[in-house]
């Protein structure tokens, strides 16, 4: 209970600083399942169950970087819509880490449930701040920088963040760089490498060939 409450807490306390556009109604689920476009379930037909949202106590599955990703945004919970704040919790084994990625639309706050981290992010003069949280510490990571977790415990770790976007986004340099279709010679230019190198570029074991996007069987972590 203590927990909820808190969790609850950090919410609203995000939630009150805007990145998306003010409501101009109570509320506005989002519709799933219509192709009409419709941008909000009629409120006639709106029950308690479109403010829940179950599942934040599971670990999910873990990806190959050691990363396990719950993620509470519209897409997933559909009450959130224009209501400015989203969620997410993160597990790591031992050693796991966040790749390198930035939020476009949302400034973030971590908060370590359990385990220790180390945890930074990369300013716009490439200056790096980071620093080693442990359970109970709280770090801003400010919208749009580059950032990154690694788990730098003996064992298993859970950090929860909050979001003020009902949809934060998440891109990664490998994804973006090397999974959109950026011309080789631009690549060649920028990186140093050479067409070979860059035709070697694998994400899980499989290289790409649409942005953000693997082979069959490849997807890109929500979150």
């Amino acid at each position: 209970m203590v927990l909820m409450v808190r969790i609850l807490f950090a919410g609203l306390f995000i939630g009150l600083v805007f990145s998306d556009p003010s409501p101009v109604q109570d509320y506005c689920v989002a519709v799933t399942d219509s192709e009409t476009y419709i941008p909000c379930k009629n409120s006639s037909l709106v029950t308690i169950e479109d403010f829940m949202f179950y599942g934040l106590n599971a670990t999910a599955e873990f990806n190959d970087a050691g990363q396990a990703i719950v993620s509470v945004n519209v897409n997933t919970f559909p009450g959130l819509r224009t209501q400015g704040v989203s969620l997410a919790r993160a597990d790591y084994k031992a050693g796991g880490v966040a790749v390198p990625h930035v939020h476009p639309r949302a400034a973030e706050v971590v908060w370590v449930l359990e385990g220790t981290f180390l945890s930074g992010f990369i300013d716009s003069e490439e200056r790096v701040f980071s620093k080693v949280i442990q359970k109970g510490d709280v770090i801003l990571i400010p919208r749009g920088l580059v950032h990154f977790h690694k788990n730098v415990g003996d064992v298993q770790g859970t950090i929860l963040g909050f979001y003020n976007s009902e949809n934060a986004g998440r891109s990664t340099f490998r994804d973006t760089l090397f999974g959109c279709e950026v011309k080789e010679e631009v690549l060649e230019k920028d990186l140093g490498l050479s067409a070979e190198d860059i035709s070697k570029v694998l994400i899980r074991g499989r290289k790409l060939n649409l942005c953000g996007k693997g082979e069959a069987g490849s997807s890109a972590s929500p979150n």
